[in-house]
């Protein structure tokens, strides 16, 4: 389960996504001062120590994006070109933000959510009064139910315009897992293992990433 501190952050998540995701050449006609949160979701750090959420947003021109993000305490060595910004966590001190598609955490429990067959992990807000749960605003969905899921994994991944391509090598299988960032876009046609999701009360579900 994901926790979640009662926090101020500084800057905002959602003022460091307004910086970077213009940064990326094809995304940048769609994100303007009027970016806003439609949904998150999260994954669990098996270790406990990396936040993982992927958030989805409307931006211009009626577009839908969505943007994976990791949470460190420390920066991630190798991951320089993935860093989306740092943040100071009221709670947890300085956090270093990562585009998802950088850090193995990120990588590695996209890969099992799909192939497992897994959803979003349950969030538990830390209050005054004790723990308490809280609703996911995202639903998503594994397609996979009985697919061997790699215990150690080496990967990189690269942007394809408005998707990030993610490449995995286990020690049988190669696995290339696309990540759309551009969700208002016309979905591709996929037969393979992939990770679907809608928001809070949407009944229609977007594709999300997929294996190819």
């Amino acid at each position: 389960m994901a926790i979640i501190h009662q926090a101020s952050l500084t800057p905002s998540k959602l003022e460091i996504l307004r910086e970077y995701l213009p940064q990326i050449p094809a995304l940048a006609d769609y994100v303007d001062q009027n970016l806003e949160h439609i949904g998150a979701y999260r994954f669990d750090d098996p270790d406990g120590h990396v936040g993982v959420e992927t958030h989805v947003l409307s931006g211009a021109n009626g577009a839908v994006l969505q943007m994976p993000l990791t949470y460190r305490n420390e920066a991630l060595v190798g991951a320089e070109r993935w860093l989306v910004g740092t943040m100071h966590h009221s709670v947890l001190g300085d956090r270093w933000v990562y585009h998802g598609a950088g850090d193995p955490v990120y990588v590695g429990e996209l890969l099992r959510t799909i192939m497992s067959g897994g959803t979003e992990v349950a969030e538990i807000m830390e209050t005054q009064d004790g723990p308490v749960p809280r609703d996911s605003s995202f639903h998503v969905q594994g397609s996979g139910s009985d697919e061997p899921i790699p215990s150690s994994f080496t990967f990189n991944a690269g942007i394809d315009g408005t998707d990030t391509v993610i490449h995995v090598r286990d020690e049988v299988f190669v696995h290339e897992i696309v990540v759309r960032h551009l969700l208002s876009s016309a979905a591709p046609e996929v037969k393979t293992p992939r990770l679907d999701g809608q928001a809070h009360g949407v009944d229609e579900s977007t594709l999300l990433a997929y294996l190819r």
